[in-house]
């Protein structure tokens, strides 16, 4: 496999791994409502494995899902892969809800965080791909954190 070719495996796993985050946000049932696909459709767009290797989802889709997710995940990654970087516009990006909310998403993403965790240790070694994906679950959780802080100094304003 020539230079050119791990590149483009390696943007692909990338564009994945962004693809299953926000499928992910949405819940495959919430995801299958507003894409019209179905969950084995969906996870084939997420999927890692050789036979799905070239397989994408479509960018219309995209948009519908991150429109309903209210997170750009895939348009994020994109742009990454581009050296381009996308900033959120509106009037802030906070979840609304307040602090209840910041728990339940803490709470949802920390188990996510640990499933992950717990499919990369299975066999007892966390390869490069799972690293990567503990990486941006954990960067998620984090960025829950923050939203939460900023929160709990909104209510001390």
């Amino acid at each position: 496999m020539n230079e050119n070719d791990k590149l483009r495996r390696t943007r692909g796993e990338y564009l994945k791994r962004h693809t299953e985050a926000l499928i992910k946000a949405l819940g495959y049932a919430r995801a299958c409502d507003v894409s019209g696909r179905s969950k084995a459709t969906l996870g084939r767009y997420a999927s890692l494995s050789a036979d799905d290797s070239e397989r994408f989802i479509p960018v219309n889709l995209v948009v519908e899902l991150e429109m309903a997710a209210d997170v750009p995940f895939v348009t994020k990654a994109l742009a990454e892969l581009q050296g381009l970087h996308v900033e959120e516009v509106g009037e802030g990006n906070t979840r609304p809800g307040g602090l209840n909310s910041d728990v339940i998403a803490l709470s949802q993403r920390f188990a996510t965080l640990m499933a992950e965790y717990n499919h990369s240790i299975a066999d007892g070694v966390i390869s490069l791909n799972e690293a990567k994906r503990l990486l941006d679950e954990t960067n998620a959780l984090q960025q829950v954190l923050v939203e939460m802080k900023m929160h709990l100094q909104e209510q001390q304003v």
